[in-house]
């Protein structure tokens, strides 16, 4: 795939709003052809989410942009990430200096991030589990980012988050959601900002959706 594509793919991101240096340079450097199977990787600079099999989806690369432009990051901060997926998002927040935890649900789909990962030199510290319960051993995270739909936001992830950490998560039904943006304040107290109109697939666990 040439550097023009990716070029490409970012000037639109950039027309569509972002507006983050960092996230930008990380999307023009990470190869999305490298987490989408072989028979697609052709779509692999398209603005559009693809699927890697197994029911899921690489989430659309401006999806991609905006929760970790929303995350508010910084360079040696700690993000938990919940669903690995095809590895694409951890790569992005690698790229951006920050400490990557991720966890994933699918048992083929995490050895095939653990793999990939490995083959890529990412460190990335990748967990197969029920990502609604979060990662407590790492806890607190500095921002935490869902990369499915929720019916509400679970609470273990509020739990987990740092003090003037930021949590990104979709909420709503199977067909649509609000993506929320929290951001902790005080122990018990968040402030919230409501952004309308993203479509993922449902986060399934104890605090998700039922199977």
């Amino acid at each position: 795939m040439s550097d023009f594509n990716r070029d490409k793919l970012v000037d639109g991101l950039r027309k569509k709003g972002i507006r983050d240096e960092r996230v930008l340079k990380a999307i023009a450097e990470v190869h999305r052809e490298l987490f989408i199977p072989a028979a697609i990787k052709h779509h692999a600079y398209e603005d559009v989410a693809l699927p890697i099999g197994q029911g899921q989806t690489i989430s659309q690369p401006y999806t991609v942009a905006f929760m970790t432009e929303a995350l508010k990051i910084n360079e040696g901060d700690s993000v938990l990430e919940i669903g690995t997926g095809s590895g694409y998002q951890a790569a992005i927040l690698i790229n951006m200096g920050v400490k990557v935890f991720s966890i994933e649900r699918n048992t083929e789909l995490y050895n095939k991030s653990l793999k990939l990962f490995d083959k890529l030199g990412l460190r990335v510290a990748v967990r197969c589990s029920d990502g609604t319960l979060g990662w407590n051993d790492f806890a607190p995270y500095n921002g935490i980012i869902v990369t499915a739909g929720a019916p509400s936001i679970p609470e273990n992830l509020k739990k987990q988050l740092a003090v003037g950490g930021r949590l990104v998560v979709p909420v709503g039904d199977k067909k649509s959601q609000i993506l929320k943006v929290l951001t902790k304040v005080e122990e018990d107290r968040f402030l919230t900002e409501d952004i309308p109109q993203f479509k993922f697939v449902p986060l399934i666990g104890r605090e998700g959706w039922k199977e």
